[in-house]
């Protein structure tokens, strides 16, 4: 199966939190935003369940992720790559 990327399809990197699910990584995507009257930037995140067949992806693991159709009532990404192991 190839690995390709519809126009619609959003992709994101993120860290990984958890790992206690069967086939179900947690990943926290963090973003910078600057504040509309103060100008002063802070840091958002969001996490996000992704659905993953490799059991090799570990806690602090940084990965990259892509849009799906939906897989459960929460699950609407799958892991594409591992980016950076965790020591």
């Amino acid at each position: 199966m190839a690995e390709e990327k519809k126009k619609s399809e959003r992709e994101f990197i993120g860290e990984v939190v958890s790992t206690a699910m069967a086939k179900t990584i947690v990943v926290r995507v963090e973003r910078r935003k600057t504040h509309p009257v103060y100008k002063k930037s802070y840091r958002v995140s969001k996490k996000y369940h992704v659905h993953s067949e490799n059991p090799e992806v570990k806690v602090g693991d940084v990965i990259s992720f892509i849009e799906c159709r939906p897989l459960s009532k929460t699950k609407r990404w799958r892991l594409v790559k591992i980016l950076k192991k965790n020591q």
